[in-house]
């Protein structure tokens, strides 16, 4: 028996798959439908998370039998939709040979085959077909057929459909059309033995997250079986037996990772093979507390971590996912981390911990790993991990064992599908982005335990999208680890209450967002334990239903007082300051709000300090490459003892660092004496992480005493004036509540204690009860209208490009992305155009790569430890050396030069003088925007002068035309 199963020639006569480069070579339609089912049999049998197939099988009748022939059935008949003349009127020879063996091409088809698509043309003809056929009831079967309608990335809308609809010749509804409808569905129908549970399904609805897998597996199946490198299109009979095995042998997918149950291991055990610790050590309390919950919990469910800076909270949270992935099944996680370079220096501690866990794979080959953010080529750890076959044009459409990152998981829509993935919380925010192919990241989730770390620095905007993806991960029964230092009660309740209502369903009668604002009270819930429990550490667990559990531990025992004194914002009497502070030496860091006010303290500190006193600079305006070694020399200079000692180094004797927020988080620093610009409570407390981080000898007696010198604003108005550009950063009522509970601890009061004062400072100042003084309360009350308009506003803008709730059993995802942005994650550039989506930064993100130019040349900056000062090819495509070397020289220019439509001026000129079609098409460069600037560092860009070096990054002045 043929493979085609007694198909008749004219159902074989359908084209699904063209190759115009290599003279018309086509693929028949029914052997694409073959290819990509057989492909999602092996995803299901092979690929896909324990945890993915128990959802998936979850409502179907016949559990994971069903599930698997699901998948393969909807993988089978994906494409039905490109048996319509709309689709096949596009190629002239096929489609002459098919109007000889009797299809008809309405007239009016090449004027209006364009709206209808084949994917949501497939989801009209598929509906059709259950509901007359098979007597379905067409809202269930939506919930099925919309998964053909979406394998493009994005489902149809109501209007979509209706529109194919009220153009029936679009589908071909006269002569041969619909018999070869029923055949090709009828013949994938047999072949993946689902005729007999078409009647089972029928009853059967598909919730929400169930569509939203099916279509991401089917796009990943889709994807597969389109790759001529894999399924050649000059297809023969007699190749098929061997297709598939040849091609998935080809391909090398990793399986997923099984993890060891540790449950006879005790904590001291198990952190000891996990993790680097000192002979003798033993795990803190918190670290304890953690893994005691992460075997107890309810699953799914969501564990949030509070605990002071320097507690082990990352090993902890690892040691859980580890734990809660031998309970569940799931086959990776997700770490996720607020910037780049906290990604890339957590890939390093996750590779660590990668390579002591036990060999579970059984010998199937290497763990898969991945770094995901937009400029990830340029981690070299990750670089060095590739293996298997190159990455692959698959997804675009014309229309101990080792750790590895495989070659084909690599690409940008691919890489949250790898079992092991640390990012950006950017990647996160996205599975609530209405962005094209937004349920491939889903999958990625879903398969995984999810990490998220410093989950404190998030603002109301951001907020909404993390929301609304714990939302869909609950929905998907993605287990979550939250970790922060510094978390709001409220923030806590929210996050918890996210996640419930996609793990459990919303509640009727209550209101989803919870706070009735800044300044207002509380609604009672369920959730009001976590909004009033003070203690500190805190572990905060979902419960079986939605009363969560909350258990405090004990921190690490170290604790300490820091003396909090206010100073003028006058550069001059700071500098008298640190002269008398530092005359017997010691290490000071200085934390300023903005890049232009660090730049400015530096100078003058520079100028009023001399030569004796060195200052140095640390902020986000430096190149990629700069700000790595920026990173590496506040490590290697001023980071603990141990570390020191291991590279031969001491701390210098005397040293000024002034630094943006750059400084707060993620790096272990440890200075004598802190300055700060006055911030919200909970960064600041941040920024005291870095104080007397370390137990440290020798620290100049003047020093020996933890010390904050409070400044950034006129301490002399009631209340306190913060200086401008705080308040532009920060708003005005975060900045005075900040103010009001500290000022018990300034000027001679109490000394703040560490860790003991971190969570009643949190929730006093991010509470609702009054603070400060009586002379200060009309300024906060007024203060507090102010940021409840701007939250308010925020939720709306954010609510914009947001995807929907989980709605409720029977919806479909139809319209589920009627606002979608497009491709968020695309090449040449568009991912920083979702990455805008989710942020609210005021301004588009917006990176230029640093060149030099040397008459006619142009030259990589010369002061580069690696390729710098090598002429860049403009004539044709750089090497791949060069290319990496350009993209290191990534620079983020700042919102004052991008607000208020600056960008499209500033994309205008930099194409204007700097476009090489010889770029075009690389895959490194092609999409870069390149600012030349000349041999002395400087460069004009609109209104604005712009001057960089290595020393003080990038400097901007405004100067008109």
């Amino acid at each position: 028996m043929t493979d085609w199963g007694g198909l008749s020639e004219t159902a074989r006569l359908v084209w699904g798959k063209t190759n115009r480069d290599r003279g018309l070579v086509w693929l028949p339609l029914f052997r694409h439908f073959a290819d990509s089912s057989d492909v999602a049999g092996l995803l299901w049998d092979v690929w896909l998370p324990a945890t993915v197939r128990q959802h998936i099988a979850g409502p179907l009748p016949g559990g994971f039998d069903d599930g698997r022939i699901l998948v393969r059935w909807l993988a089978g008949i994906h494409d039905i939709g490109k048996a319509t003349p709309a689709f096949t009127w596009q190629v002239e020879p096929l489609r002459k040979t098919m109007r000889d063996h009797g299809f008809t091409f309405d007239r009016q088809v090449e004027a209006s085959r364009l709206l209808a698509p084949h994917g949501a043309a497939g989801q009209v003809v598929l509906t059709d077909w259950l509901t007359a056929r098979h007597g379905w009831d067409r809202a269930h079967a939506e919930t099925y057929t919309v998964v053909v309608g979406g394998h493009h990335g994005v489902p149809p809308t109501d209007a979509d459909l209706l529109q194919i609809r009220d153009r029936p010749y679009l589908l071909g509804v006269g002569g041969i059309w619909p018999g070869v409808q029923d055949e090709l569905l009828g013949w994938m129908t047999r072949r993946v033995a689902a005729a007999d549970r078409l009647a089972a399904w029928r009853e059967v609805i598909l919730p929400q997250p169930v569509q939203v897998l099916l279509t991401a597996i089917v796009i990943v199946a889709d994807w597969i079986a389109s790759n001529e490198q894999f399924f050649p299109y000059g297809f023969r009979q007699e190749d098929a037996p061997d297709r598939l095995e040849q091609a998935w042998e080809e391909l090398d997918l990793p399986t997923p990772w099984q993890a060891v149950d540790t449950v006879n291991l005790d904590v001291a055990t198990f952190f000891s093979r996990r993790f680097e610790m000192p002979a003798g050590s033993q795990p803190y309390p918190v670290q304890a507390a953690v893994v005691e919950q992460a075997r107890i919990m309810p699953l799914p469910g969501l564990l949030i971590v509070e605990a002071p800076m320097g507690e082990g909270k990352t090993e902890a949270a690892l040691a859980a996912v580890e734990i809660i992935a031998a309970r569940t099944g799931a086959g990776g996680c997700f770490v996720a981390l607020p910037t780049r370079a906290t990604s890339d220096a957590m890939f390093s501690r996750v590779l660590g911990w990668l390579s002591r866990l036990p060999d579970a794979d059984r010998g199937r080959g290497a763990r898969d790993a991945a770094v995901a953010h937009g400029k990830a080529i340029l981690n070299d750890e990750h670089s060095r991990l590739y293996r298997g076959v190159l990455p692959s044009a698959i997804g675009v459409d014309e229309g101990g064992t080792a750790t590895a990152a495989h070659g084909w998981l690599a690409g940008r829509k691919r890489k949250m599908l790898s079992s092991f993935v640390v990012g950006t919380v950017d990647q996160l925010l996205f599975a609530a982005l209405q962005a094209r192919h937004v349920a491939l990241r889903h999958l990625g989730l879903a398969g995984k335990v999810v990490v998220i770390d410093e989950a404190h620095a998030y603002d109301v905007y951001m907020s909404q999208y993390l929301d609304r993806a714990l939302e869909w991960l609950g929905a998907h029964g993605v287990p979550v680890v939250i970790l922060s230092a510094t978390l709001p009660a409220r923030r806590r309740a929210d996050m918890m209450r996210a996640y419930d209502i996609g793990r459990l369903g919303p509640r009727r009668g209550v209101r989803r967002r919870h706070r009735s604002g800044v300044g207002g009270g509380e609604i009672a819930d369920e959730y009001q334990v976590l909004r009033d429990e003070q203690r500190y550490p805190l572990l905060s667990v979902s419960g079986v239903d939605r009363v969560p559990a909350v258990a405090g531990c004990e921190a690490s025992g170290r604790s300490f007082d820091v003396r909090l004194e206010r100073t003028d914002d006058d550069l001059a009497v700071l500098a008298d300051r640190l002269r008398t502070d530092l005359a017997d030496g010691g290490c000071v860091l200085v934390i300023r709000n903005t890049v232009a006010r660090v730049l400015e303290t530096a100078d003058e500190l520079r100028r009023q300090l001399g030569p004796g006193i060195p200052v140095s600079v640390a902020h986000s305006r430096f190149m990629a490459a700069d700000r790595a070694a920026k990173d590496t020399w506040l490590r290697d200079t001023f980071g603990p003892p141990e570390h020191l000692a291991k590279l031969g180094r001491t701390r210098p004797t005397c040293h000024v660092v002034v630094a943006s927020q750059v400084a707060e988080q993620s790096l272990d620093i440890d200075f004598d004496l802190l300055v700060t610009d006055l911030a919200p409570v909970d960064l600041i407390l941040q920024r005291l992480g870095r104080l007397h981080r370390h137990r440290r000898s020798g620290r100049p007696a003047g020093l020996a005493q933890p010390r904050c010198l409070v400044t950034g604003a006129d301490w002399t108005t009631v209340p306190p004036t913060p200086v401008p550009g705080s308040a532009r950063v920060y708003q005005h009522h975060a900045l005075l509540r900040a103010a009001a509970v500290l000022l018990p601890h300034l000027d001679g009061g109490r000394a703040l204690g560490l860790p003991q004062d971190i969570a009643p400072l949190v929730q006093t100042a991010y509470g609702t009860g009054p603070v400060g003084p009586p002379s200060w309360q009309a300024a906060l009350a007024e203060a507090a209208i102010q940021a409840d308009d701007r939250a308010e506003a925020a939720r709306k803008r954010a609510d914009t490009f947001r995807v929907g709730p989980v709605r409720a059993p029977g919806a479909s995802l139809v319209s589920w992305l009627d606002s979608s942005v497009g491709d968020s994650e695309a090449a040449n550039g568009n991912e920083r155009r979702g990455r805008a989506h989710v942020r609210d930064d005021g301004a588009e993100a917006l990176e230029v790569l640093i060149l030099i130019r040397r008459g006619e040349k142009l030259v990589t900056p010369p002061w580069l430890d690696r390729g710098g000062d090598v002429e860049v090819p403009i004539d044709f495509e750089a090497p791949r050396t060069v290319a990496r070397t350009m993209l290191r020289c990534a620079l983020p220019l700042p919102r004052a030069v991008t607000v208020n439509g600056g960008i499209d001026r500033v994309i205008a000129e930099l194409e204007q003088r700097n476009t090489f079609p010889a770029w075009e098409k690389d895959r490194l460069l092609g999409g870069e925007l390149i600012l030349d600037l000349d041999e002395q560092g400087r460069s004009r860009l609109t209104d604005f002068g712009l001057t960089y070096d290595q020393d003080s990054g990038l400097r901007v002045e405004k100067v008109g035309r």
